[in-house]
């Protein structure tokens, strides 16, 4: 796993917020590699292309307790750009973002919290 202090690592989740690279962050965030950011993302439905780095190669969406249904237009804008959609509920979506970190990918994750 990388070291939490060189890269934005997910720690934790639950009680409506996350634990990364040892900084709590209430509500959704964006995470990428450099940095975590509060995120306004309220459904997975909504979620703007233009609202994600464009350095990346793939983009983990936790849906919170639950994976939801990511709209054909939505999933063809961010392949218009050249990045990959993984959608899951929220803990699998932070597994699946500290892997690919670990892995060296260019990664980011889009995530609601979870209680």
């Amino acid at each position: 796993m990388p070291d939490p202090s060189e890269r934005q690592v997910i720690q934790s989740y639950g009680e409506g917020g996350f634990r990364v690279s040892d900084t709590r962050h209430e509500g959704a965030i964006l995470v990428t590699a450099a940095r975590t950011t509060a995120w306004a993302g309220a459904a997975v439905a909504a979620l703007d292309p233009a609202s994600i780095p464009a350095n990346i190669d793939v983009l983990v969406v936790g849906c919170g307790t639950r994976a939801d249904f990511m709209p054909p237009a939505t999933r063809e804008a961010f392949k218009r750009r050249g990045v990959s959609l993984e959608v899951a509920d929220t803990p699998a979506a932070c597994r699946t973002y500290n892997i690919l970190l670990s892995e060296g990918r260019r990664v980011a994750a889009a995530l609601l919290p979870v209680p």
